[in-house]
């Protein structure tokens, strides 16, 4: 295999672990956020629930910066036509995470009740549109978006903010929040005593039975939508260039791969394996890492069966089915690649160390005396 190919096929897939990362780490102080007027029922349950992830919220960013980072390197051309095709779609998430901070930080200032339900609908907002935007993005990608590239390579997008929000697209994007949610309340199950984790409980387990539906119903829907097949190209070791291809669409292609790499039917079996068993924890309220650890699983399942039903593509053009982005014509040169497998084997490593070490100090469930001796910290 040449090298140039084992180096694409390789930011493939640590994107892929990237995305991953955002969804574990950033995805459960989401799902918080997202329950927090749900099961929140005091300004006390409220504030122990915003004190589990508060520690750690800005951290968990980082993935996030992470594989943006590693879409504008790896593969400027994805970067370039995503960035600018959703950049509506983009400045809403950008908005919603922005009431995060400033909900974290301004609700403690004040004691009024309506001082502090107007933060939490904000971090509520803040919870909710990032985890339906992001499933959303992957909706349209597994249909394709419109776009295509001119003969020198200038991108024309041809769609819209609302043309986003489509069926297939909103039903991603249901499966997200659904699966965020669960993994949030998995969270809580680790950090929270008493009644306020019945509670907690009862939400997730109720948010993993409806991404199990929801991912059914979406692998389903799969089978009706025209996908797209790559025909003759350049070649995997061949210069970035995604014109130098021909592309042809059929009805379930979705599921081309399934068919021929028979092994990755375990994606999709992940994804429904690992909430069937977060559920189950969760229902039962016994081994709350577990249940958390199942979460995560199925967030990875879900991810890579998105992934692997892409394969070989990253953005697919349903305007011009030719100027799609795969992994071959979308990476940056070989020695770009190289220097970044470089730098990922040396600094990855040591986010994940710290992380490690952030997370085992902060061990343990945040409680009500916990808010009661620290008032004015806490938040």
């Amino acid at each position: 295999m040449p090298l140039y190919e084992i180096f694409r096929l390789l930011w493939w897939a640590i994107l892929g672990v990237l995305l991953i990362g955002i969804a574990v780490m950033d995805g459960f102080d989401l799902g918080t956020a997202i329950l927090l007027p749900l099961v929140g029922r005091s300004d006390t349950d409220r504030r122990i629930l915003i004190n589990t992830v508060g520690p750690v919220w800005e951290g968990n960013q980082v993935w996030l910066i992470l594989g943006g980072g590693a879409i504008f390197a790896a593969f400027p051309p994805l970067y370039a036509v995503a960035f600018s095709g959703f950049y509506l779609a983009m400045l809403l998430l950008l908005c919603a995470l922005i009431l995060r901070p400033v909900g974290f930080k301004f609700r403690s200032k004040l004691p009024g009740a309506r001082w502090r339900g107007a933060w939490d609908a904000a971090l509520f907002v803040g919870g909710l549109v990032p985890a339906l935007v992001f499933g959303v993005a992957f909706g349209n990608a597994l249909q394709g978006v419109p776009f295509r590239f001119d003969a020198m390579l200038r991108m024309t997008w041809a769609g819209s903010l609302i043309g986003l929000f489509n069926p297939f697209a909103l039903l991603c994007g249901l499966v997200s929040v659904a699966m965020i949610v669960m993994h949030g309340a998995a969270w809580l199950g680790c950090k929270t005593e008493g009644a306020l984790r019945r509670r907690v409980r009862q939400a997730g387990a109720i948010a993993g039975a409806a991404l199990i539906v929801l991912f059914i119903v979406g692998g389903i829907w799969a089978t009706q939508i025209d996908f797209y097949l790559l025909g003759t190209f350049a070649g995997t070791a061949a210069p970035s260039n995604p014109l130098h291809k021909e592309v042809t669409r059929a009805t379930g292609a979705l599921l081309h791969n399934y068919g021929v790499v028979p092994w990755s039917m375990g994606a999709p079996l992940l994804a429904l394996g690992g909430a069937l068993v977060a559920v189950r924890l969760l229902r039962a309220g016994q081994r709350p890492g577990l249940a958390f650890a199942a979460s995560s699983a199925a967030i990875a399942g879900v991810i890579a069966t998105a992934g692997i039903s892409l394969f070989p593509f990253m953005l697919p053009s349903s305007l011009d089915p030719a100027s799609g982005l795969t992994l071959w014509d979308a990476s940056s040169s070989l020695t770009t690649l190289i220097v970044m497998t470089i730098a990922t084997g040396v600094f990855l490593p040591l986010i994940l160390a710290y992380t490690a070490w952030v997370y085992h100090i902060l061990r343990g469930p945040v409680t009500e005396d916990d808010i009661a001796r620290d008032p004015h910290t806490a938040y």
